[in-house]
């Protein structure tokens, strides 16, 4: 395996030691760590109830990051999903890759590969990495809200690495309906 350097920017203050990535503070921590503290959570609080409240914090910090990534490097449309799927993935969570992406129609799907969550707890028999849904809805509605639409949309895991037979982990962005609100 190729050892390679952070292809994305990282500056430290020198004063107050954060990290900046573009225009956003970042934090630096083990994956493991970071991960014991998710399951224990996960634990504490039952998995669905946990899903469902990081779906809409990660949700809210993706459309914050997508409008500043898109202020700071003057994209929009398709290249902000693309430029957070790039990022995501340089930042260590997995290898995400769009599929798919249609702005009129607001759907996408995204593959993950070598993801964080499977390389530490393994085959699990479950979806473990539903942290991560709530970030493609945000993305995709920040995007849409930036061009003027009024569509809005949900996502969804429906496959993990970390389930018997898997070798990815799969999600999939569609269009908000009155059943899903």
């Amino acid at each position: 395996m190729t050892k390679l350097a952070p292809a994305l920017p990282i500056e430290v203050d020198s004063e107050t030691g954060v990290w900046t990535s573009d225009a956003l503070p970042m934090l630096y921590v083990p994956r493991h760590f970071f991960i014991n503290n998710h399951v224990a959570v996960e634990e504490a609080l039952g998995a669905e109830k946990y899903a469902e409240i990081l779906y809409h914090a990660g949700y809210k910090s993706a459309w914050h990051w997508c409008e500043k990534e898109a202020e700071c490097h003057g994209i929009e449309g398709v290249a902000v999903f693309e430029h957070y799927m790039t990022r995501l993935s340089q930042r260590g969570w997995g290898l995400f890759i769009t599929e798919h992406i249609d702005l009129e129609a607001g759907t996408a799907r995204v593959r993950l590969e070598h993801s964080a969550f499977v390389y530490q707890l393994g085959k699990t028999g479950k979806k473990e990495e539903y942290m991560f849904t709530g970030w493609f809805a945000g993305a995709m509605d920040q995007i849409l809200a930036a061009r003027g639409s009024d569509l809005r949309t949900v996502a969804e895991q429906t496959q993990s690495a970390a389930e018997p037979g898997c070798d990815v982990g799969v999600f999939n962005v569609g269009p908000l309906n009155d059943a899903t609100r």
